[in-house]
């Protein structure tokens, strides 16, 4: 019985299944990490690509099933355990496939983030509106801190809808299947990592208010630093581009390193 308290929603359908590894674009060299097995029915498939497969679930009665499930499977690892707090340290490049809770999409994606080095792909089915954001472009109400802390790190492309009557139980929502390469150079040049997030995420915490407003908390000289780097002080957070708000956050690091 799935719990609702875990976000358990299981996919049985194997041409379901079978897509979203093929999303994953997997090797027979590749060494993967499945978020959340459940029953264990796209460990199988996953089982049959990889290298080498980790499973991780939280799930106590689940674990104990898969592990006997898999006893056989020479490749394959099961792990009890929370992902959040698993040693992805441990590991060399690896690809993640998973069917992640909607509740805790973001913490996942953001500590996987924190192993880029290694990180080869993501491939998630997740709510479809957070997919969206991940791939949203500026301009639009589904443009934000994720998407642009995504596409900075990843390459994301949307691969296809999920309907919410495939799962068992059905949630509320239809879900997608979103892929993301790890990219090897970020998209845009920043002197300071810190910073630049810093500026993206203060500007969208105040997204209403027009960015020389929200952006104040930067200076008394705001203005004349967006305009310096040809953005309008005027422009709301969610018109500006990847690149607009590197040129802002260089523009600041240099004038913070600048001598008095």
């Amino acid at each position: 019985m799935p719990k609702k308290h875990l976000g358990q929603n299981f996919l049985y359908d194997p041409s379901i299944l079978s897509r979203i590894i093929s999303a994953a674009d997997l090797s027979s060299e590749d060494t993967v990490v499945e978020i959340g097995p459940g029953p264990g029915r796209m460990t199988r498939l996953l089982a049959e690509r990889a290298k080498h497969l980790i499973a991780i679930e939280l799930d106590h009665g689940l674990y104990e099933r898969l592990k006997g499930d898999f006893i056989a499977y020479r490749n394959v690892k099961i792990v009890q355990g929370d992902i959040l707090q698993f040693p992805f340290g441990t590991l060399d490049t690896f690809k993640v496939v998973a069917n992640i809770p909607y509740y805790i999409t973001t913490p996942i994606i953001f500590r996987l983030l924190e192993y880029k080095k290694n990180l080869l792909s993501m491939t998630l089915t997740i709510q479809k509106e957070v997919a969206e954001r991940i791939v949203a472009v500026p301009g639009g109400k589904d443009y934000g801190v994720l998407s642009i802390s995504t596409q900075y790190h990843t390459n994301p492309e949307l691969k296809f809808i999920i309907p919410k009557e495939a799962f068992k139980p059905s949630p509320k929502v239809d879900s997608a299947v979103i892929h993301m390469t790890i990219r090897q150079t970020p998209p845009v040049s920043v002197l300071d990592e810190k910073l630049f997030f810093s500026v993206v995420r203060t500007a969208f915490s105040q997204r209403r208010k027009t960015l020389s407003n929200s952006l104040s908390s930067f200076g008394k000289d705001i203005k004349d630093i967006l305009s310096e780097v040809g953005v309008d002080p005027r422009r709301r957070p969610e018109t500006l581009s990847i690149g607009e708000f590197a040129f802002v956050a260089n523009v600041l690091r240099n004038k913070t390193a600048a001598p008095e």
